[in-house]
């Protein structure tokens, strides 16, 4: 018999960074939601419900919104009262997104995200930006099937070039239609995104909700939302 010593070679210590951790678990949320595919019976009862909610707010709500909105835009600054906005959606699909134009007409509206305080922002703009209204022309992105009530929320086409290829999994979200509000928005990722560690959060949650979606978490997405509609609407009130 001939004795045969394997020597071990030293194993290397892979040090937990926090950008390992995240990897590590985009890939596990990858490997899970893969296996998942909603029936074809959501995706009828979610587009019944995306067309009677925006006909609704449409017929209802918008139909004199629209009018009073637009001639507060148009009294405190130039420019169109709409304003159209290519984004990305299903599969990857460019649409136009619709909302009550809040900035004073210009040449950055479509590569630079609006911060806080920003400067472009109109007097009129800031109110409807505080309190959802200049989303309220996205029923009309529901309506004709390019968004959803529920759904990840649509991002410019800048913004999908640069973050596809700094955040792993980022294009899952394009793996259902974009929405007015999402897990992320009511986890209170909303607004301006600061940093690719908060953007990898709220591709957390939206790949959480292509893994967990149904109807019944879409109506507690919604109610949701409106709650924290009406919560920052009683704040300025209450300023």
């Amino acid at each position: 018999m001939i004795d045969v010593t394997l020597e071990r070679s030293p194993q290397q210590t892979v040090i937990d960074s926090d950008i390992t951790k995240i990897r590590s678990m985009f890939h596990e949320i990858n490997q899970r939601y893969m296996v998942h595919t909603p029936s074809s019976k959501y995706f009828e009862m979610k587009r019944a419900m995306d067309a009677t909610f925006s006909l609704f707010f449409l017929v209802f709500f918008m139909s004199w919104v629209y009018p009073i909105v637009a001639l507060l835009i148009k009294l405190t600054s130039k420019g169109p009262v709409l304003f159209i906005q290519k984004r990305t959606g299903y599969q990857g699909v460019e649409f136009d997104c619709y909302k009550f134009r809040t900035m004073y007409v210009n040449d950055d509206a479509h590569t630079k995200q609006v911060s806080i305080n920003d400067i472009r922002i109109t007097l009129i703009g800031r109110f409807l930006r505080i309190t959802h209204i200049d989303e309220i022309p996205q029923f009309l992105n529901v309506l004709k099937g390019d968004m959803s009530i529920v759904g990840p929320r649509p991002h410019m086409l800048y913004h999908t070039k640069f973050y596809s290829q700094r955040i792993p999994y980022y294009n899952l979200r394009h793996q259902t239609k974009p929405g007015m509000t999402g897990m992320a928005q009511i986890k209170n990722y909303i607004g301006e995104i600061n940093g690719d560690r908060e953007l990898r959060k709220r591709i957390q949650w939206d790949i959480y909700y292509l893994k967990h979606r149904s109807i019944m978490l879409d109506i507690r997405i919604i109610l949701t939302t409106i709650g924290h509609v009406f919560l920052k609407a009683l704040n300025i009130k209450n300023d």
